[in-house]
């Protein structure tokens, strides 16, 4: 009889300050669309994994509207930087810096992503 392998989580961490934090495993996001996550500090962060398999974490506060909306929006690219479009307005995200690719006046907060064995990882 053969023994099925060992599966173990593969988390998506993001680095708060300074310390890294499990908001989900990678199973739950799927490619091209987000998911949002409560921080421990009451902050809400969109999630997303590009088709490609890379994570992204910005705040989930649009702030042009004030509404909790960017984990909802679409993901593209321009120039090739990443970006998500706000669902509500349009405006556009770059997904590694934070930064409104449609008034540069205006930012998000952008996060430090990492994915890897849960099991790995235990002190």
């Amino acid at each position: 009889m053969t023994m099925a392998p060992e599966r173990t989580a593969v988390r998506v961490e993001l680095l708060v300050d300074q310390r890294w934090f499990a908001v989900c495993e990678l199973t739950d996001l799927t490619p091209g669309r987000g998911v949002a996550a409560l921080l421990p500090d009451g902050n809400q962060v969109a999630i997303f994994l590009d088709r490609s398999g890379r994570t992204y974490a910005i705040a989930n506060r649009d702030p042009f509207t004030g509404a909790y909306v960017l984990s909802r929006g679409l993901l593209g690219s321009a120039g090739g930087r990443p970006f998500v479009a706000s669902p509500l307005l349009k405006q556009r995200f770059d997904l590694e810096t934070g930064r409104c690719l449609d008034d540069e006046t205006v930012a998000v907060q952008a996060y430090v992503t990492r994915t890897g064995d849960a099991a790995a990882r235990v002190a």
